[in-house]
């Protein structure tokens, strides 16, 4: 064969995969050439650097065939900022191609076009689920990275920060969980798709999943608190004349809520019937409590009265009922008892038991939020862990204080609700009339 033949072989081999892995991976051909361009000048400069300076040194690249050659040329201007050449004598320009470098290219040339491949499989990636963000799906967990879980959820990994995880649950590898794709967000790691377990529209999402009358419309969420772990409370009202929605969402003997239930790790969640009228929405936005006062102020406020048998209840334990009523209401609430005296005020603003607590500072507040330390409860059980925390004294005695004023709170409800050995309430016997 001669050696016009094995040119051309050489120009179509070189050129048709270059052709070909841009056209199957959606990758711009002119910016492979310039990336092997700029790569081959970086291994020249790392192999026989330091180059000579007022000298601008670019690659003459032939397209068609490969052949790379390193040229440097004087340089007329150049940016005073970044010190880069803007202008460059190409009448004087030299050719300093060093023998050999012919394998130091093919080997660049490689590395380039693979990592430009990766870069065009993750921007595929990226743009995939940026059109997927607010969907629910099931992913795998691969592995924990600090303290942020990477899961599997399909074509590429999902990352979970602590602040889009749940309280109080554990995430080990291989373990299938739903999540929420809530975002792309770029990170010194690049774009990065972030998954939520902690984000309330999980839980619509899953009720639209597991109700039909929700994905068809027929039922909608109007509103919806939660606090993710513990305990949401959902508004929902009907669209069509003849639809229960509560009963809906509930499903024959529960079977829907408790599928929702389960996939959120046995979270609480109470539904109530939406209304118009901010006294009947807050009125059950407070059950089980009953037999409630209610008081609106044009101010946006509530102040509730609430029997003394109704008043534990009204608050919820942690204050948590009337936080979530606050929440998904957009009231201000003040609770009181039946002889006047407030037991409970909350502004909706609240996201965790620990935002009620007075003089905690927010360096504080984000360290016990990123340790998953947001109740009184959590405090009791991992008091050697939080005491540990390097937080100033008075901070520390500010929970301290908290914590044992609910430990005693605590035995004191023990001391009068004994518990069998099964864990079950023991309850008092009842004496039949002879």
């Amino acid at each position: 064969m001669s050696d016009v033949s094995n040119a051309k072989m050489v120009r179509t081999e070189f050129a048709a995969a270059i052709n070909q892995i841009a056209n199957e991976r959606k990758i711009p051909v002119e910016s492979i050439y310039e990336a092997i361009r700029q790569a081959l000048v970086s291994a020249y400069r790392k192999q026989y650097g330091p180059l000579d300076e007022g000298w601008h040194y670019y690659t003459n690249l032939d397209e068609s065939s490969g052949e790379s050659k390193i040229i440097k040329a004087p340089v007329l201007e150049m940016n005073e900022e970044t010190l880069e050449a803007t202008k460059w004598d190409e009448t004087k320009a030299e050719d300093v191609t060093p023998a050999g470098f012919g394998r130091i290219a093919a080997q660049t040339a490689k590395q380039v076009i693979l990592q430009k491949i990766r870069e065009s499989e993750k921007d595929q990636i990226i743009t995939e689920y940026t059109d997927r963000i607010g969907e629910v799906l099931t992913a795998q967990i691969l592995r924990m990275d600090g303290r942020i879980v990477i899961l599997d959820i399909g074509r590429g990994q999902g990352y979970m920060p602590p602040e889009e995880q749940m309280r109080g649950e554990f995430y080990r590898m291989n373990n299938r969980i739903s999540v929420l794709v809530k975002e792309i967000r770029d990170t010194h790691k690049g774009k990065q798709v972030v998954v939520s377990r902690s984000d309330k529209q999980l839980v619509a999402k899953l009720f639209e999943r597991e109700v039909p009358e929700v994905s068809s419309g027929a039922v909608k969420i109007e509103l919806i608190a939660r606090e993710a772990g513990v305990r949401t409370k959902l508004a929902v009202k009907s669209t069509q004349e003849g639809v229960d929605p509560v009963g809906s969402c509930v499903g024959q003997r529960g079977v829907r809520v408790q599928e929702v239930i389960r996939e959120l790790n046995n979270e609480k969640l109470d539904i109530i019937p939406y209304s118009e009228d901010l006294k009947l929405l807050l009125q059950a936005a407070l059950a089980p409590a009953e037999n409630l006062t209610i008081e609106l102020n044009p101010n946006n406020t509530a102040v509730v009265t609430a029997p003394d048998d109704q008043l534990s209840l009204a608050i919820g334990r942690g204050g948590q009922n009337v936080r979530l009523a606050a929440k998904l209401t957009g009231l201000k609430i003040t609770i009181k008892s039946a002889g006047g005296a407030v037991k409970s005020h909350v502004t909706g603003q609240e996201e965790y038991e620990i935002d009620t607590f007075k003089g905690i500072d927010e360096a504080t507040r984000a360290l016990l939020v990123e340790h998953k330390l947001t109740t009184l409860t959590d405090l009791s059980r991992f008091k050697d862990k939080w005491q540990q925390f390097e937080i100033s004294d008075d901070q520390k005695k500010i929970l301290a204080d908290k914590v044992e004023a609910f430990d005693t709170e605590q035995a004191e409800y023990e001391r009068t609700h004994p518990r069998s050995e099964a864990g079950k309430l023991i309850k008092p016997e009842v004496k039949k009339e002879e």
